[in-house]
């Protein structure tokens, strides 16, 4: 039998959200689904679901802790800041083992939501999560879920591994030498982005779930896969030290890939997304077994829907996004661009185009000493929004 967490007395129901106070509007918000199996929050919708509350509005301790406070303060500080981010037991004992854990985690939800709606913000789905709609994506399995799922836990692994470089993080440093101080590490040369054990955090913070539940399998594959991408794009950058720039002794270290590169990745994946398991399809009515594409799956056994592959797998078809529903509000009023997507984005409808007066700064300068000149442009543009 399912028992669902008690929140300030109150029984939270399955799709449920438990948020942290209103934040400053221009940074996304941290929030839980309180969803939880047998006590358990899911840990596998953990990120996801932080990524889809929308925006931080900055009420939370979740700065950088100042090298003034007396070491008891600084654990209290670090210990509330982890409270608020409503973690599980095992979560939040992670969290509380290292004082840059909770800085980190807003960072990486901050980072991966910015990413997402910059690669969909050409396509009919942009990425809105306001609202209802988060709630509503997270509870199918379209290719966006997947998309989520995959994009947050790259976001964590990626500002893991640099915080750990940075000297952020009390329990790694660059190059993880047992009896080396960080600061140390960053002065002796080379600082390579610890990905090792970032990778290692993720998957832990994240758990396994039971492999009866084809969902939550689902959503775990979709995690590894935003991991994985982010193993994939490590590259080894050197530097030379010797007279008049020769090589004679070089230092090495390993660099993540630009996170952009890292979405840019993903997005592709998601194109080529594989449709697993049997299930119902919410957006025609129609069920039937569905099983992947010949040649694109491998390592399948048996009767088990959900093969080894590095790609991203989904459950569901999904909707249009062309007209409002609970998973988007639709684009209808969508501004596009004429020769790029407004045929796409408008759904056939076709566009308005509207024609405005607009200043900006051009012809600028740099003048001695110190700032920026530059003139104010006039230019009439067009403007291209969908028709209703």
């Amino acid at each position: 039998m399912a028992v669902w967490p008690q929140v300030h007395g109150e029984s939270r129901q399955p799709g449920s959200q438990l948020c942290l106070p209103a934040l400053p509007p221009a940074q996304p918000r941290v929030c839980l689904l309180g969803f939880r199996h047998t006590l358990r929050l899911s840990a596998a919708c953990l990120l996801p679901a932080l990524l889809l509350c929308g925006g931080l509005t900055g009420s939370e301790p979740l700065t950088i802790l100042p090298l003034t406070l007396e070491p008891e303060a600084a654990a209290q500080a670090h210990y509330k800041a982890c409270d608020r981010l409503k973690l599980e037991r095992k979560q939040r004992r992670m969290c509380r083992r290292d004082p840059g854990v909770a800085e980190t985690l807003v960072e990486a939800v901050s980072m991966s939501a910015l990413e997402c709606q910059y690669q969909f913000r050409f396509e009919r789905w942009n990425c809105t999560l306001e609202g209802r709609y988060r709630a509503s994506l997270l509870k199918r399995g379209f290719k966006e879920t997947a998309f989520l799922y995959a994009i947050s836990s790259a976001g964590l692994t990626h500002a893991l591994a640099k915080a750990c470089s940075a000297g952020r993080m009390e329990r790694c440093t660059c190059d993880e030498a047992p009896d080396l101080e960080n600061r140390e590490a960053w002065q002796w040369g080379g600082c390579g982005d610890n990905l090792k054990y970032s990778s290692k955090f993720v998957k832990e913070f994240l758990g396994r779930r039971s492999s009866k539940d084809l969902r939550a399998r689902v959503d775990f594959h979709n995690n590894l896969v935003g991991v994985k991408v982010i193993k994939a794009g490590v590259e080894t950058t050197c530097k030379c030290h010797g007279v008049s720039g020769s090589c004679t002794v070089r230092t090495c270290w390993r660099q993540l890939a630009p996170f952009h590169e890292v979405g840019k990745r993903l997005k592709h994946k998601y194109e080529t997304a594989l449709k697993v398991g049997s299930t119902t399809n919410e957006a025609t009515g129609e069920a039937g077994a569905i099983s992947p594409p010949r040649g694109r799956a491998t390592g399948t056994s048996g009767s088990d829907p959900l093969p080894r592959t590095p790609e991203l797998v989904h459950l569901d078809d999904s909707p249009s996004f062309c007209l409002a529903s609970r998973f988007s509000p639709g684009t209808a009023g969508r501004r596009c661009h004429r020769e790029k997507n407004c045929e796409s984005i408008c759904c056939g409808r076709g566009h308005n185009t509207q024609s405005r007066v607009v200043t900006r700064p051009c012809q600028c300068q740099v003048r001695w000493c110190c700032y920026v000149e530059c003139r104010q442009c006039t230019q009439r543009e067009e403007v291209y929004t969908c028709k209703s």
